[in-house]
């Protein structure tokens, strides 16, 4: 019997599943819990069938979730603690409801664990979208309750049609999530401008934040104002500085390295902290860890945690330790993967449909050929420099839109532009497919087609949860012919894989050569 099972990110071990130790350094102990947690979760969602459950539910479900996705939570006490809230909410709505079998969640016939795992998964990548609303007051009872729904049928039998059908579901309503996300930054923020960003550190105390959480970087801008202290980003937080209400912060000043999965050697002995408010953490290094500062769902043994007090947090911890590291003596030039030293963001879907007669008018003339959507998350997997190489040959009169991490490999790149427009557009975070999704459909309104007609291919990269749930939106939209890589997901089955090419056209990637031939015939 293997010591735990975990198969639901591109670099599980094999390309099968993690049964000792996972790859991303979740040990048995921590994935013993997160299953657990799982499966109360599921019995918490049956109470809530005959009866309506509070917030503090609904934030449990959400919060919950959003802890199992890879790279959040390695902290088994903190789990734990969920696990007995978990139970007394369940037990406060129905205590006959029952938990779902911890054994159970994995095991079974393989096509079914895995259309059941995908809803799963799925699901907990929407709720880090839900969450990072909800911190800004925005929630839905209609994406909210869809948690609850997807839970319970998670813990039940269904035909393989019926999970395809709930799938499509989902990805419907994931979609209707990343909107309300939308609206709450934008809301909140203003909608994003294009800004060009630098990646010099100037010389004196600084702060790197990474992850997804606007709201963290506000709260924590609003706290380190007139203090001495730079404020620079790292990884998907890179589009806050095209966001005019984080713009305004002059401390506010660029970013630091790339994507997570450089961040052990990019933060080797940096004299600065670290404050993570999501995803994407790994195990830090002597050198550093003890600068590093988690928040929210984000845990791990032995570091710094910030909690939030009626919605808000006290950052002084993080400012005290910048002023006490006193960041480097002289300004520090770095680079992207690439050796670029700008990275420009700010292109969601208001900032391209302002430009939207140009765009349709380059493509009507000629000027613009086709349009390709490359990213997704990045990872350490080898092969991800295909993503690279693909940028780096795509014809001169072509357009790059891209979002989250995975656009790390190539946007430092200089591939010029077209008619005064960027070839290379970065759209923002992963949950910024929003904006991609939105700126296809206007396009095939003003050309009266379809999505799947127009000069658009998607090529994406993956590693995580949240890249699952923005897959099935793509697929509940009926958008074909998606490029997937580096690798396929260990939890599609063959014959689950199978239905997805035959049914949507789901291509694994193979060269950028062979590809771009293929798509640009």
């Amino acid at each position: 019997m293997s010591e735990m099972f975990c198969f639901q990110c591109e670099q599980t071990a094999g390309g099968k599943g993690c049964t000792k130790i996972g790859v991303c350094g979740k040990n048995p102990v921590v994935a013993g819990k997160q299953d657990e947690l799982t499966a109360t979760m599921i019995g918490l969602a049956r109470a809530a069938a005959t009866k309506t459950p509070g917030k503090s539910a609904d934030h449990l479900i959400m919060q919950g979730l959003f802890t199992t996705v890879t790279n959040v939570n390695f902290d088994s006490a903190r789990i734990d603690t969920m696990i007995q809230q978990v139970e007394a909410e369940k037990n406060e709505l129905d205590p006959t409801a029952k938990n779902f079998p911890v054994a159970d969640l994995f095991a079974g016939n393989e096509d079914i664990v895995s259309l059941r795992s995908t809803l799963l998964l799925g699901m907990r990548g929407m709720a880090a979208y839900a969450w990072h609303a909800a911190a800004l007051g925005k929630e839905d009872p209609e994406v909210t309750g869809w948690f609850y729904k997807g839970l319970r049928a998670v813990g039940e039998e269904h035909s393989a049609e019926d999970w395809l059908a709930l799938l499509m579901e989902f990805g419907k309503i994931n979609l209707k999530c990343m909107e309300i996300l939308d609206a709450a930054n934008t809301s909140a923020y203003g909608h994003p401008v294009p800004t060009a960003v630098p990646t010099l550190v100037e010389k004196g105390p600084f702060i790197v934040i990474t992850g997804h959480d606007l709201h963290d970087l506000k709260q924590l801008l609003e706290q380190t104002s007139g203090k001495g202290i730079n404020i620079y980003t790292h990884g998907e937080m890179l589009p806050a500085h095209g966001y005019p209400e984080l713009k305004k912060y002059s401390q506010l000043k660029g970013n630091f390295g790339t994507a997570w999965q450089n961040q052990q050697k990019e933060f080797e002995n940096i004299p600065g902290p670290i404050l993570f408010t999501t995803n994407c953490l790994m195990l830090p290094q002597p050198s550093y860890a003890d600068r590093v500062f988690t928040t929210d769902v984000v845990g791990y043994p032995e570091l710094k945690h910030i909690p939030a007090q009626n919605g808000k947090k006290d950052f002084s911890p993080v400012i005290a330790k910048a002023l006490e590291l006193g960041g480097w003596p002289e300004d520090k030039q770095f680079t992207g993967i690439n050796g670029g030293t700008e990275l420009m963001t700010g292109f969601a879907h208001n900032a391209v449909m302002g430009v939207a007669d140009k765009v349709i008018g380059a493509v009507k003339s000629g000027a613009i050929k086709h349009f390709f959507l490359v990213g997704g998350c990045d990872g350490a997997r080898p092969g991800r420099n295909y993503y690279t190489k693909f940028v780096e040959q795509t014809p001169k009169d072509t357009i790059i839109l891209t979002l989250a991490c995975g656009k790390y490999r190539f946007n430092d790149l200089n591939i010029g532009n077209i008619g005064g427009i960027p070839r290379i557009l970065d759209m923002g975070q992963c949950n910024d497919a929003y904006s991609a999704i939105q700126v296809a459909i206007a396009l095939a309104g003003a050309f009266e087609c379809g999505v799947n007609d127009l000069p658009l291919t998607l090529v994406l990269s993956w590693y995580e949860q949240k890249a699952v749930c923005i897959l099935l939106t793509l697929l509940a939209l009926g958008i074909k012919n998606i490029y997937i890589g580096p690798s396929l997901p260990a939890f599609l089955s063959s014959n689950v894989l199978n239905i997805l090419v035959e049914k949507f056209g789901l291509k694994p990637i193979s060269t950028p050569e062979e590809d771009l031939k293929a798509i640009l015939a």
